[in-house]
């Protein structure tokens, strides 16, 4: 077993092998209550970055391009299922990145990509820079957003531990800006967001119909930026819904119209 990836529930020949990657911040255990929500024949992989769970001894890469090489080197071991990956948030662009490089270096492609909480990226260089912060401000910044306990926020020593893995994963986050020569291959994508997220408008979730060919559409769940965590079975059997779609070649015969302006893109669940 390799260190990045762990498996609640592995499956001697799994139907489906699903990659789930945290957000800023966080590691696999967020979502192990989605994992054991997920079909029983699928092998669920959590993955997590360097700086966490079992590579907790390497320094958090704050570089996204090192990220995604990184994590890549993990899950060639895992390539010989058929394979999905999930993002949320930071770990939503870690799936389009490791999407592009599989393609480029001619891997086996995803059947399905799934990507949450991220808006398609900004182009000009602007956005939110938390990750320049002071450390206060980041522990205050880091407490509105949700996501991180309050036991973390609230103790002086579990915040030393944790903000150079956050301040790091921010940084990647935030300084992102994919190629725009690379689009993604024709892998079936779904986006899913919460309905009430303050920090990605429903539009700019979206907008990934223009930049993907396959594009299954958009699915927003009740709920904040964290929307599944107290929705998991809700949250999963959308998952399972859009990843069987796209195993049963629902986009086989070309992307579907949809937008930010059509209402065929966003379907509230």
């Amino acid at each position: 077993m390799t260190g990045a990836v762990s498996r609640p529930r592995p499956v001697a020949e799994p139907r489906l092998r699903l990659f789930v990657f945290h957000h800023a911040g966080g590691s696999h255990l967020t979502y192990r209550p989605l994992a054991r929500a997920l079909p029983a024949d699928w092998e669920v992989c959590l993955v997590d970055a360097p700086g966490r769970g079992r590579l907790s001894h390497e320094k958090p890469l704050e570089d996204p391009a090192a990220l995604v090489a990184r994590l890549l080197d993990e899950l060639l071991l895992w390539l010989d299922r058929p394979f999905a990956l999930f993002g949320h948030s930071m770990g939503a662009l870690l799936a389009h990145d490791l999407t592009l490089r599989m393609h480029s270096a001619g891997l086996p492609l995803p059947r399905w990509l799934g990507m949450s909480a991220r808006g398609v990226p900004r182009t000009d260089g602007g956005g939110v820079r938390r990750h320049l912060l002071p450390s206060a401000e980041l522990r205050r910044a880091v407490g509105l957003l949700g996501g991180t306990p309050d036991a973390v926020l609230h103790d002086d020593a579990l915040w030393a531990l944790v903000e150079p893995v956050l301040r790091a994963d921010l940084k990647v986050a935030e300084t992102w800006r994919p190629a725009v020569r690379d689009p993604l291959p024709p892998v079936p994508l779904s986006v899913l967001g919460g309905r009430d997220d303050p920090l990605v408008a429903p539009e700019r979730l979206a907008a990934w119909a223009g930049l993907s060919p396959a594009f299954l559409g958009l699915r927003l769940l009740p709920g904040h930026h964290f929307y599944f965590s107290d929705r998991p079975q809700q949250t999963a059997a959308v998952i399972a819904a859009e990843a069987d779609r796209a195993l049963a070649g629902a986009a086989a015969a070309g992307p579907r119209p949809s937008g930010p302006h059509e209402p065929t893109a966003l379907e509230a669940w």
